[in-house]
């Protein structure tokens, strides 16, 4: 594992792999740098009620395996990376937007990565299939585009979504004893599925890039 010196000497991982990125214990904060990807995106705004999310994912899910099996095709086995989202509100600072209890300022991006050796011949046939599995008043802004995250700090958070809180606290007070500050969005990775998990045992890496 490489590292680079950030603030006040601070160690910042330069994760191996994608898979790499995504690891971190709970209760623990961990300090990485984060290469460009490119991934499958759409937005929302307001409360992510389970309407709002349901009328989303499935085009993302639709890009993820089609592209996985369309390279299945021609011998290149990739996994679908976990689905993400980002957070944010523009009136508000980024802690006060996510642990506000109104959410109707709320604007977010649910993403999922598209694999490094998909051409843009098979990212753009997928795009079109998976604009045909949703409404086209939510469709609009799917779309593939690179993001480039940088130094973030992320901490592993472990049961339901709704009791985040105190992982947040942790993760944002850690940000600030390393010498750091918040800057971006509020990044949620979501690596257990709330199809086939307790909600006491959902894990979701949270991530806030730092500057």
């Amino acid at each position: 594992m490489r590292t680079t010196t950030g603030a006040v000497g601070t160690r910042i991982e330069v994760p191996k792999d994608r898979a790499d990125e995504y690891r971190v214990r709970a209760n623990t904060v961990r300090l990485l740098s984060i290469p460009r990807h490119r991934f499958a995106m759409i937005d929302g705004e307001g409360p992510p009620d389970p309407d709002e999310l349901g009328a989303r994912i499935p085009a993302l899910y639709a890009m993820a395996y089609g592209m996985r099996f369309a390279l299945k095709h021609r011998g290149v086995e990739e996994k679908v990376t976990p689905l993400e989202g980002l957070w944010w509100q523009t009136e508000a600072t980024q802690l006060d937007t996510i642990l506000s209890n109104d959410r109707s300022g709320w604007r977010w991006t649910l993403m999922i990565g598209t694999p490094e050796a998909a051409t843009e011949d098979e990212i753009a046939e997928q795009l079109a299939v998976a604009r045909t599995r949703i409404a086209a008043d939510v469709g609009g802004s799917l779309r593939t585009e690179w993001f480039e995250e940088g130094d973030v700090a992320q901490i592993l958070h472990v049961g339901p979504y709704s009791e985040e809180r105190p992982s947040i606290e942790r993760l944002h007070a850690a940000i600030a004893k390393a010498g750091f500050e918040p800057r971006g969005c509020h990044h949620e990775i979501y690596v257990g599925d709330p199809r086939r998990s307790a909600p006491k045992r959902l894990r979701t890496v949270i991530r806030q890039p730092i500057a």
